[in-house]
């Protein structure tokens, strides 16, 4: 009886642990950008085209470890980026392709320059210039130790 139960405990915990896809940060810099006019704000944006790779894994649930940057005074936006905040995108270290932005089922309490493992539903973002190129929804995370 108590393998039958160290049994199912394995085979449900593995479903869980593998049910998302990996992502590494050299796979979202697999992108192309043209300068793209949005005449909503009489100015050019750079405007993504992602990779096969990456379309194909759009509306997924992935996973992705990163630095956790809290850029919103209201703390209404996070990041997941690349690189920790003194290097990260905003300070010029990096381009769009180093930062995902992070949509939690509920608010974090992780610091600026926690290192997390995040799962997500990944969405490809090419013209909305309010949010990132790459978001993922749903988020759930776990520090890194």
């Amino acid at each position: 009886m108590k393998n039958n139960i160290l049994i199912a405990f394995f085979l449900l915990s593995s479903t869980y642990c593998f049910s998302q896809t990996e992502i590494y940060w050299w796979d979202l810099a697999r992108i192309n950008y043209t300068e793209k006019f949005f005449p909503a704000y009489g100015e050019n944006f750079l405007y993504p085209e992602f990779s096969e790779h990456m379309k194909s894994l759009e509306g997924k649930k992935v996973a992705l470890t990163g630095y956790f940057l809290n850029i919103d005074p209201s703390g209404k936006m996070f990041i997941l980026s690349k690189n920790p905040m003194a290097s990260c995108f905003f300070c010029g270290m990096g381009g769009p392709e180093t930062a995902v932005e992070l949509q939690f089922k509920s608010k974090p309490t992780f610091k600026t320059d926690d290192v997390l493992y995040v799962t997500g539903t990944l969405k490809l973002n090419k013209d909305d210039v309010q949010h990132f190129n790459y978001i993922m929804t749903d988020c759930e995370a776990q520090k890194m130790e």
